[in-house]
């Protein structure tokens, strides 16, 4: 394939070593065997412009490929179809996409995703399978559920991703409590900044410090220093 071709001639080993580390891809970290062949992501979206018209099949083959940079063009070439196809071409690329999520597993592919496929194509729809995926003991299906939403909070709607939330509040992982508290801080930036405090009122004194120092990251610091007041020891 011409697209393997032209990913494998950007390869760049050095990089490779750095991306592996920082994705944490050793034994028992969340990104455990992970493979990089050290494509930044400006050539990455380079490519993925290059070969945008991928046919479906072929762009599912790419994200299953066992190297990162691989699933991450596929996935930009996903978007970039989502973003100017009819609606049956979306349906058929969120299909695609909700039916291998097992391959959208890192917190980057999940998030330069799920808020342009996923997000995207439920903002008006039941999104039943979201609150499936959040309840998933899979970490990268859950990561999904939460960011998915961000779409709907840049529309200025709340209720749906604090609903998903709800359901993430007490998550036994790090990047989970990453994503909710980015997300009730971006409720605040955008209009929403009662429902995020209403829910940091139920929430602050048992959620993960981790995720309320995101949420209130840009709170006045008298505010700030009320909620981490709240938190239980």
């Amino acid at each position: 394939m011409r697209l393997l071709e032209t990913i494998n001639a950007n390869a760049n080993h050095d990089k490779a070593k750095l991306l592996s580390r920082f994705f944490k891809t050793g034994k028992g970290e969340y990104g455990e065997g992970d493979m990089f062949i050290g494509l930044i992501v400006p050539i990455q979206r380079k490519i993925a412009k290059q070969f945008s018209n991928l046919a479906l099949n072929d762009v599912v083959t790419l994200l299953h490929n066992p190297n990162h940079e691989c699933r991450l063009i596929a996935l930009f070439i996903l978007t970039d179809q989502f973003k100017e196809g009819s609606e049956q071409q979306k349906k058929a690329i969120f299909d695609i996409y909700m039916k291998n999520a097992t391959f959208v597993n890192n917190w980057d592919l999940v998030d330069l995703s799920a808020p342009n496929i996923t997000g995207a194509y439920l903002l008006n729809k039941d999104i039943t399978t979201l609150y499936s995926f959040a309840k998933s003991s899979s970490l990268w299906k859950r990561r999904i559920a939460i960011l998915a939403l961000f779409t709907d909070i840049k529309y200025g709607r709340f209720d749906r991703a604090l609903s998903i939330a709800e359901i993430l509040v007490n998550d036994p992982h790090d990047l989970i409590h990453k994503a909710v508290g980015w997300m009730l801080r971006e409720m605040g930036k955008r209009g929403g900044l009662k429902e995020a405090e209403l829910f940091l009122k139920k929430h602050a004194a048992t959620m993960p410090r981790t995720m309320l120092r995101y949420a209130i990251e840009r709170f006045p610091e008298e505010k700030r220093q009320y909620y981490l007041r709240q938190k239980k020891i």
